[in-house]
C-alpha cells in the first residue's frame, strides 16, 4: 500500500515559482480538485541553500503549513535534482562529459556525475538538513530522491566515472585476466595489463568492445542507483518509518537503468510516464509501460509519480488530449497497479524551458475545459479508492531484460532495424487488444503462477532461463520464444553451436545463419500471414512445422515451430510476423492455453482485471460492450450480463466478469 489514501490525484508542487499571495489558492484549488498528494522540493536547492552553507528554510516551512492545514499530504524531494549555480561555479569538476569529450554545461538541471564525491558531499548536506527539519513533519508521509536519476545523462564519461568505473570493475572481476576474457581482448589487441588502463568507451576510431560497452552500461545504472541508495540512508537515519522512493522512468526512449535491479530498493515503486507521439503506437506502449512498472515492484501497488494532463513540451509536435483521453489514460495506469496519479505539474510555468507543458491548472486557469476535466478525474479516483492494493492479475509473462537490451542495441549486428523493444512491444500489444494482461518480468522470475510465457527478443539469457522454461512448459504451460534470442551470455559472447543459442533443445531447432531482410522487403507464409525484417537458415531438430516461408529468400524453410514438452509446448517464431499475423497466433496460443481475455475482442478496448474489479477503457470511437456482473463504480450503478462503455470513457465494475 502507498502511504496515500486511496486512489490519490497528486501532482509536482513548484511554489517557488509563483508569488506568495497565490499559494493559500493553490491550496484551495487543490482540494476543489482532490489533489491528496504533492510532490514538493525537486527543483528547490537554489533557494533553500542560496549561497554554500547558508540554508533559508523560512519560505518552505510557510508552504509546507498550508499543505498541511488543506489536509495534503506532501511526498518531500530532497531538492538534490538541479546543483544551483554556485556550485558548478566553485566546482566545475561535478560537471558531467559526453561520449566524444564535450562538458555539459550548467543552464538547465542535472548537471552533475552521480559518481563525484565532491556533488555527494554537498547533496548529503542538504539532504541532511532537510530530513533534520521535516522527517517527523505529520505532513511529509514519503520522501523522493532526487528526480528521474539519469534521466538527461545516463551515462558520463568524464575521468571522474572512468575512476569509478575502475574500481567498479575490478570488485566485478576481481583481477584483470578475468575482465581479458570477459571482454575478448584477444580481438583487436585490446589485452590489458593493468585496471588503470581502462577507459570508458569513449570516441574510438572503429566498433567498440561491444562487452565494455556493456559493462559501462551496467556500471552507470549502478553508478545512479548507488547514488540513491547514499540519499535514502540519510533519509532513512533521521526519518525512519517514512517511505522513500524515486521516481523511474519506464519507457521506450528512456533505458539506461536496469529498474529490476533498484525495484527491490525502493519502498515504493514510483514512475514517469509520458505519452510518447514519436512511438506508432504510444498508448499501447503506455500499456506496456505500466506492466513492466509493475514487474519492477514485483508485483506490488506503485505509483505515477508524473504525467501529463494534456501536451508536453519536448516532443517535435506536442498533441493535445482529446476529451475524455485524460480519464482512460489515467485508468489505464490504475488498471495496471498504480495506487496513484501524479502529474508534472501543479500550475503551468510562465517561464522557464517547460513553460509550454500541460498542468492540472493550465494558463488560462480556473476557467477552463482542462482543469474542469482534472476535478473530475479526482472525483473518479475517488469513486474507485477501494481498489487501492488490490494485485494485477495476469496469466501471460512477457520476459524482458534491460541488460539483453542494452546489448542487442549495440552496433554490427546483423539488421541495424533490429530493436530490443519492437518485438516485446508487438507481442504485449497483441495480447492487450485480444483482452489478454501480461506481467512485463525478469528472466529469472518465478514463472509458475502463469500459463503462457512470451519471450520475444531476449538476445542476452543467463543459462538459467531456458531449464526454467522447459520446466514451465514440462509442467503444461505453454512458451514462445521469437528470432535473435538466446543469442549470447551475460559476456555478450556468442553461444556457438547453431542458433537460437541457449533455447536450441527447448524449441527443437538449429539455425545456422541469418538472413535478415532489407528495409521494406516481405516474406509470406504458407499459412497466410506476413511477416518482414528477419528470417533465418532454420532446421527442426525436434519439433513440428506450424508454417514455412512460401516466398523470400528462404521458400520451404520453417518459420514458426512447435515442440511438444510433456504436458505443455515451446514455440519458435524465426521471423517478424506483421500485426495481424502476430494476433492470430496469440489468439491462438491464448485460447489454447486457458488464458483469461475477451471472446470477442473488440477495437480501442482494453480489459484487465485487478483484483474484484474490471476495468474496460474504451479508446473507440463508438460504445463497447463488455461481459461484467456487478457494481460499476463511476456512476453507472448495478450491471447485470454485461457493461456498456461511451467512446473515449471507461468502467470499473466490482464483481467483474
Amino acid at each position: 500500500m502507498l502511504p496515500f489514501d486511496g486512489i490519490s490525484l497528486g501532482c509536482d508542487y513548484n511554489p517557488e515559482q509563483w508569488p506568495r499571495s497565490v499559494w493559500p489558492e493553490d491550496v484551495a484549488l487543490m482540494q476543489e480538485a482532490g489533489v491528496g498528494f504533492v510532490t514538493l522540493g525537486v527543483f528547490s536547492w537554489g533557494l533553500l541553500e542560496p549561497r554554500p552553507g547558508e540554508f533559508d528554510f523560512g519560505w518552505f516551512d510557510e508552504v509546507v503549513g498550508l499543505l498541511h492545514e488543506g489536509g495534503i499530504a506532501i511526498d518531500m524531494a530532497t531538492a538534490t535534482a538541479a546543483p544551483p549555480p554556485w556550485l558548478t561555479h566553485r566546482h566545475p569538476e561535478v560537471l558531467p562529459v559526453d561520449r566524444e569529450g564535450r562538458t555539459l554545461w550548467p543552464g538547465s538541471r542535472q548537471s552533475f556525475i552521480p559518481s563525484s564525491p565532491v556533488f555527494r558531499e554537498y547533496a548529503l548536506r542538504l539532504v541532511e538538513q532537510m530530513a533534520q527539519r521535516y522527517g517527523s513533519h505529520p505532513a511529509v508521509r514519503m520522501w523522493h530522491v532526487s528526480n528521474e536519476l539519469g534521466c538527461h545523462i545516463g551515462k558520463d564519461w568524464s575521468d571522474v566515472s572512468a575512476a569509478a568505473f575502475r574500481v567498479w570493475l575490478a570488485d566485478r572481476y576481481g583481477d584483470v585476466d578475468a575482465l581479458n576474457e570477459a571482454w575478448g581482448t584477444a580481438f583487436w589487441s585490446q589485452h590489458y595489463t593493468s585496471f588503470d588502463e581502462v577507459l570508458p568507451p569513449r570516441i574510438t576510431p572503429a566498433v567498440p568492445n561491444p562487452t565494455q560497452e556493456l559493462d559501462f552500461a551496467r556500471f552507470s545504472s549502478d553508478a545512479w542507483l548507488d547514488h540513491y541508495r547514499a540519499e535514502r540512508d540519510v533519509l532513512r537515519r533521521h526519518s525512519p518509518g517514512v517511505p522513500v522512493t524515486t521516481n523511474f522512468m519506464v519507457a521506450d526512449h528512456q533505458y539506461e537503468q536496469d529498474y529490476f535491479g533498484w525495484g527491490p530498493e525502493m519502498d515504493v515503486v514510483s514512475q514517469d510516464h509520458y505519452l510518447d507521439h514519436r512511438h506508432a503506437h504510444p498508448h499501447a506502449e503506455q500499456s506496456f509501460a505500466a506492466d513492466l512498472t509493475r514487474g519492477t515492484a514485483g508485483g506490488r501497488p506503485w505509483l505515477l509519480m508524473e504525467s501529463a494532463t494534456s501536451a508536453v513540451n519536448w516532443q517535435p509536435v506536442n498533441i493535445t488530449k482529446l476529451p475524455g483521453e485524460l480519464l482512460v489514460d489515467s485508468l489505464r495506469q490504475v488498471a495496471r497497479g498504480a495506487d496513484g496519479i501524479g502529474f508534472f505539474q501543479w500550475r503551468a510555468s510562465k517561464a522557464g524551458g517547460e513553460k509550454f507543458h500541460s498542468a492540472l491548472v493550465p494558463h488560462a486557469g480556473r476557467d477552463s475545459a482542462r482543469f474542469r476535466e482534472v476535478v473530475g478525474l479526482g472525483a473518479a479516483l475517488a469513486a474507485i479508492g477501494e481498489v487501492a492494493g488490490e494485485p494485477v492479475r495476469a496469466d501471460v509473462a512477457l520476459l524482458h531484460d534491460w541488460e539483453s537490451h542494452w546489448a542487442c542495441d549495440l552496433d554490427s549486428h546483423p539488421s541495424g532495424e533490429l530493436r530490443a523493444l519492437d518485438a516485446a512491444h508487438r507481442w504485449h500489444r497483441a495480447l492487450t487488444e485480444l483482452g489478454a494482461t501480461a506481467d512485463v518480468v525478469h528472466p529469472e522470475s518465478d514463472l509458475s503462477a502463469y500459463r503462457l510465457v512470451v519471450v520475444p527478443t531476449l538476445y542476452l539469457c543467463s543459462d538459467r532461463v531456458a531449464p526454467a522454461l522447459e520446466a514451465f512448459a514440462a509442467a503444461g504451460g505453454t512458451v514462445l520464444v521469437t528470432y535473435f534470442s538466446g543469442i549470447v551470455d551475460g559476456h555478450d559472447h556468442v553461444r556457438l553451436g547453431g542458433y537460437p543459442g541457449a533455447f536450441r533443445d527447448l524449441l527443437g531447432v538449429r539455425a545456422e545463419e541469418f538472413t535478415p531482410l532489407p528495409v521494406g522487403a516481405t516474406v509470406t507464409l504458407d499459412d497466410g500471414g506476413t511477416a518482414d525484417l528477419w528470417t533465418e537458415v532454420l532446421g527442426v531438430t525436434d519439433a513440428e512445422v506450424v508454417a514455412r516461408y512460401a516466398d523470400g529468400p528462404l521458400p520451404g524453410t520453417p518459420a514458426v515451430t512447435r515442440r511438444a514438452v510433456s504436458a505443455g509446448s515451446a514455440w519458435y517464431v524465426a521471423t517478424r510476423l506483421d500485426h495481424a499475423a502476430t494476433t492470430a497466433l496469440a489468439d491462438r496460443l491464448t485460447r489454447d492455453a486457458g488464458v483469461a481475455r475477451l471472446d470477442e475482442p473488440q477495437e480501442g478496448v482494453e480489459v484487465v482485471r485487478r483484483g474484484h474489479f474490471l476495468f474496460v477503457l474504451n479508446r473507440g470511437e463508438r460504445p463497447v460492450t463488455v461481459p461484467a456482473t456487478g457494481t460499476e463504480l463511476l456512476g453507472g450503478g448495478a450491471v447485470t450480463g454485461s457493461v456498456t462503455v461511451a467512446p473515449a470513457s471507461a468502467a470499473v465494475v466490482r464483481g467483474g466478469r
